[in-house]
């Protein structure tokens, strides 16, 4: 289920991305004025205690109006995934790079984070478009401000590093899916070569749920 426009469960995502030295973001907050980012800093909020999301949902189970509300937040939750401890659990289920050049690229996700140590993970084609879409499963609680990051690196130089918010999302036995903009890939004779790469999601508490190291190549060719 594609959550770009439907985020009733989610945040609002948004994407940050430095190329080459050059940076993109797509945020409102550099418009905010620096004197209130200094008396932010000075605030701490105080949080309380995580509950488990079953509790919550246990609470004022009598009361219509509340229930509905709380229906209307979190959506539909199945029980059947929603644990009695209060930390949510993520699982990156694959990740799918699509390009109308090619037939899609479906890579599954190794129980021990290490894709292919003998090789690259995957070879893409130089100056071809492809998106990439991310196939995830939230558990035990919600998890809020979920995010990826991915930072590239040819010959140990960094020439990417990416972030973007995917969202807020509560448990349910489906999956969830992550469409990614469209990039494309660089060309010419400096482009193509292997390159590594570390992919980690995280929350907002910086609880990661997976990290990934692999190394992928660019070549004339998709093969």
């Amino acid at each position: 289920m594609v959550l770009e426009d439907e985020m009733k469960k989610g945040e609002a995502s948004g994407e940050t991305s430095e190329k080459m030295g050059l940076s993109r973001k797509n945020s409102g907050s550099s418009l905010s004025p620096i004197e209130d980012d200094e008396e932010d800093e000075d605030k701490k909020l105080e949080l309380g205690p995580m509950i488990a999301l079953k509790e919550q949902l246990e609470r004022d189970k009598d009361d219509e109006s509340l229930r509905r509300w709380k229906e209307k937040l979190l959506g539909v939750v199945d029980l059947e995934d929603v644990g009695e401890t209060p930390d949510p659990v993520v699982k990156i289920l694959d990740l799918t790079i699509r390009s109308p050049d090619r037939e899609e690229m479906v890579l599954t996700i190794p129980e021990d984070g290490l894709p292919n140590p003998k090789g690259p993970w995957f070879t893409i084609k130089e100056g071809s478009k492809y998106t990439l879409v991310f196939n995830f499963r939230v558990t035990n609680n919600i998890v809020s401000g979920l995010r990826y990051n991915n930072t590239v690196w040819k010959t140990g130089v960094k020439v990417d590093s990416t972030k973007a918010m995917l969202g807020t999302f509560s448990p349910q036995a489906e999956s969830y899916q992550h469409v990614m903009p469209e990039e494309m890939t660089p060309s010419g004779m400096f482009a193509r070569g292997s390159y590594s790469a570390r992919t980690k999601f995280i929350d907002d508490d910086n609880k990661c749920y997976l990290e990934i190291n692999y190394t992928f190549d660019i070549r004339k060719s998709w093969q």
